[in-house]
């Protein structure tokens, strides 16, 4: 078995936003760590769209993500200025905010529906008209009826972001090996370290499970906890003489089905599909079809744009649409997955959370709730993991 340096050893397995948000943070606490993964910063944290949005994304029943999620946006700025001090490049956030359309009339009653959902929460949000989106936002077209404006929910460029935390990430010290991990590995009582996929194990203090929808294979207590979800996305490019790209992100129903159109300095991210077929990642016709149909009905310019990607990836969805944030099963194991579509805009926040655990402390108020104790029938009798630095 191959051992870490001195100090606490902290084993990350995944290398996506999560993975090295954490890493990242526990580098810069004292731990030696190590991150496993066979193709860092890809899979659903490349893919993404980068939609930082707990607020559009809301409904009602998911109060608690609701709760996650604002506090995480409100992080999102410090982290973003922290990042890029400490990689030396940009981490590509976006304060525009985000513009939400409808198309017709039960697209706008599903809205009012959100916005008084929101209300009653104490969150409120502007309604607009139709006329009124397009004064904020040309690019809207006329298909549209009305919508709502909320200016707190942000975006940010996934790929400018992994290649930040990447950066920051090696600065700190933080050690990659392009390898798989199949299981972790323990004696009953506590981990000892992880059994790769090929070369030799790797023992640890404390392992980390951010491994995305392949999470629920690495350990018996995380079985069932998390499934993929396929989400195939487009990437388009401005052209010369084509109107301009939209400044804010605009979220829309289109007949009941929803898009969204995230900017970048050089065109757009539209998505996203959500099926759930097992771990396969094809881009389907159909697919790509209906995310241009409906992107075209609300900012029509697009049709000028040109098609210069079309992916999918999976997202690691869990039975409730919280994330999984916290100890489960034996001392030392910790787990940071289930993100679902939240990856990216919850990353402060689950750094900020894994890093109170490695210190054993509390986790911020809203990621209580996140919680993987809350999925066990037996909660009593799951032993907490106990991760203080020795």
């Amino acid at each position: 078995m191959v051992k870490m340096s001195d100090g606490p050893r902290l084993l990350v397995l995944g290398a996506g936003v999560i993975g090295m948000s954490c890493a990242w943070r526990a580098a810069r606490e004292g731990w030696s760590v190590t991150v496993l993964d066979p193709a860092p910063a890809s899979g659903a944290s490349y893919v993404a769209g980068g939609m930082l949005a707990p607020v559009t994304e809301t409904w009602p029943g998911e109060e608690a993500l609701l709760t996650l999620g604002v506090a995480a946006v409100q992080e999102w700025p410090r982290f973003a200025v922290d990042l890029e001090a400490a990689a030396g490049r940009p981490a590509g956030l976006r304060t525009d905010g985000t513009l939400v359309a409808a198309t017709g009339t039960g697209d706008r009653a599903e809205l009012d529906t959100l916005a008084g959902h929101l209300d009653r929460l104490g969150r409120p949000v502007e309604r607009l008209t139709g006329r009124e989106l397009r004064r904020r936002e040309p690019a809207i077209g006329p298909d549209v009826r009305g919508g709502l404006s909320v200016p707190g929910d942000l975006a940010v460029d996934n790929r400018a972001l992994l290649v930040a935390l990447r950066v920051a990430a090696d600065r700190a010290d933080v050690m990659f090996e392009a390898r798989a991990a199949r299981s972790v590995l323990d004696d009953g009582d506590r981990v000892l370290g992880v059994r790769c996929a090929e070369g030799p194990d790797v023992d640890a203090d404390v392992v980390l499970v951010c491994a995305g929808e392949h999470s629920a294979a690495l350990h018996p207590v995380l079985s069932g906890l998390v499934r993929p979800v396929k989400g195939e996305i487009l990437r388009l490019a401005h052209r010369a003489g084509a109107l301009p790209p939209p400044r804010h992100t605009v979220r829309a129903l289109v007949d009941g089905r929803p898009i969204y159109a995230v900017p970048r300095d050089d065109g757009l991210v539209v998505g996203a599909t959500q099926t759930e077929t097992g771990f396969e990642t094809e881009v389907t016709v159909a697919g790509v079809r209906d995310l241009l149909r409906d992107a075209e009905r609300v900012l029509p310019g697009i049709a000028e744009f040109a098609l210069v990607e079309s992916a999918a990836g999976l997202r690691p969805g869990s039975p409730d649409n919280l994330p999984l944030i916290g100890a489960r099963g034996p001392a030392g194991l910790l787990v940071a997955t289930g993100h679902h579509r939240n990856g990216i805009l919850l990353a402060p926040l689950t750094a900020e959370a894994i890093a109170a655990l490695l210190r054993g402390g509390p986790v911020p108020a809203p990621v209580r709730a996140a919680d993987p104790a809350r999925l066990s029938h037996d909660v009593e009798e799951v032993p907490r993991a106990r991760v203080d630095q020795r």
